[in-house]
């Protein structure tokens, strides 16, 4: 039986520490390496190709949302999987359409992770078991339904990924702390995200959000 090649991407030691104790117990699963920042992680990716990249969401020089967009085309074949703090779906709806096949909390049960890793490797969703279970069918449902909106495709790589974020509801420190940028980077995204779209406000980014198919309703209400 081949091993699930694994490279585990945290810039704690320690954590990169354990995860590698709990990867090695497993006949199945091999660490074949190790990243302490976003840049590194994706610098190794390209080297080992490994068949699934362990990734802290939250690292220096590239987060883990940029590094899961950018391993897309650097390694097609390696699948990854999120570990996180944040337990919102909007989180794990943002990085699904990055390509991410995980989504796991930190500090959850240490089988979540064992599992996220094999369904990862057979081209499976798994998220945490407190992200509701609907988050990845709304997801893709929505991806298959969404109208085109050539404003929307006007938007930078990054101003999407602010724009998700703003529509969910979450603050300007928040998106900071996710995308690993600046409160005023956020806030010129914002300007531009606004400008591009000829929205005036939060509330019809919203509107627009869900006219598009971006994010549902029912989701967004609760």
């Amino acid at each position: 039986m081949n091993k699930i090649r694994v490279l585990i991407a945290d810039d704690h030691p320690i954590v990169r520490s354990g995860l590698r104790q709990l990867l090695e117990t497993e006949s199945d699963i091999q660490v074949i390496d190790e990243a302490c920042d976003g840049m590194e992680a994706l610098e190794k990716t390209r080297a080992h190709h490994p068949d699934v990249l362990l990734l802290d969401i939250a690292m220096p020089r590239l987060s883990g949302l940029e590094v899961a967009q950018q391993v897309k085309d650097a390694a097609p074949e390696t699948r990854v999987v999120i570990l996180s703090m944040y337990e919102k779906e909007a989180y794990a709806r943002q990085l699904l359409d990055a390509g991410v096949l995980g989504y796991i909390l930190k500090g959850g049960p240490s089988e979540e992770i064992l599992a996220a890793i094999r369904a990862a490797r057979a081209g499976r969703y798994f998220l945490s078991s407190s992200i509701t279970s609907s988050v990845v069918s709304t997801y893709l449902k929505s991806r298959r339904e969404a109208p085109v909106d050539k404003a929307y495709h006007s938007l930078s790589e990054r101003e999407r990924q602010v724009f998700l974020l703003l529509v969910e509801g979450n603050s300007t420190n928040q998106i900071s702390d996710i995308l690993c940028i600046s409160p005023k980077t956020v806030e010129k995204h914002r300007a531009n995200i606004l400008a591009k779209l000829k929205l005036r406000n939060p509330i019809e980014m919203v509107k627009y959000a869900i006219r598009i198919g971006l994010i549902d309703p029912e989701i967004w209400k609760s």
